[in-house]
């Protein structure tokens, strides 16, 4: 399983990669247990500052499940639900992940692939992807681990759309609903997807991290404690605001160190 869920570092910079070309990296129960794992481990590195999903190849980020494993692993209630527990939990994995996620996608991105790619922070995708979840035509019901990060990333009318409709659509109308950040050239997709990696990676990671924690948090409706509102100035604290203001005073660029 290691082969079909790939991680590169270049520095600061983690790249994780569904590796199952030939069935355009389609996810299945192994694969979701091992990304969440991935990113669970990618968290609690310190010197990373931020990490790229994508899926092998350029025809596709993920068609979502194989299918071809249904017979096997989810034929019924009780293989559904722990199926479906080994998704929930990777998903908190991607969206918990302290350091800021960028989904590169090209060519395909539907069903379990879009929720991937939702969990992330930034989504950029090429002319020529698709999106979609027409998970009706299989009598296939998004549970509520899955459905609450669609309506995270496009709200309860534009949900409602990709459910009730289960249609296929194009990038231009994924950018129009929130599903992507970015539509850029199909053969730029790569290269922009890394230079906002690098535009991230050369900020504060601190910074990034408490960004990051602070947005999560403000969806919660419970009041925020005192301890919680004061975080919001431990940034005065850290040498990475001694060296940021110091250079920006210089003219210079800041090196920071993530302390």
């Amino acid at each position: 399983m290691s082969q079909e869920i790939l991680v590169e570092r270049d520095g600061m910079i983690a790249t994780v990669t569904l590796n199952r070309p030939h069935k355009l990296n389609a996810m299945t129960k192994g694969m979701w247990r091992r990304l969440g794992e991935v990113f669970e481990e990618l968290s609690a590195d310190d010197g990373l500052r931020c990490v790229i999903l994508r899926g092998a190849g350029s025809k596709s980020f993920s068609p979502g499940n194989d299918i071809a494993e249904f017979e096997n692993e989810r034929s019924n209630v009780e293989q559904a639900r722990a199926y479906g527990k080994i998704m929930a939990h990777t998903l908190e994995a991607l969206k918990g992940c302290r350091h800021p996620t960028v989904a590169l996608i090209e060519g395909i991105c539907v069903g379990g692939g879009m929720e991937i790619a939702g969990c992330c922070d930034i989504r950029i995708c090429g002319t020529s992807s698709r999106f979609g979840a027409p998970i009706k035509r299989l009598g296939l019901v998004m549970a509520y681990a899955e459905i609450g990060a669609l309506l995270d990333l496009v709200g309860e009318a534009y949900a409602a759309e990709i459910l009730y409709e289960g249609s296929v659509f194009d990038a231009a109308r994924a950018k129009e609903m929130g599903v992507v950040n970015r539509v850029v050239p199909d053969d730029v997709v790569e290269e922009e997807a890394y230079a906002a990696a690098r535009r991230i990676a050369e900020g504060a990671p601190l910074v990034a991290r408490w960004h990051k924690k602070f947005m999560r948090r403000l969806k919660d409706p419970t009041p925020l404690s005192e301890e919680e509102l004061d975080e919001g100035f431990a940034c005065f604290g850290t040498e990475d605001f001694q060296i940021g203001y110091k250079a920006f005073l210089a003219k210079e660029k800041p090196d920071f160190k993530g302390s």
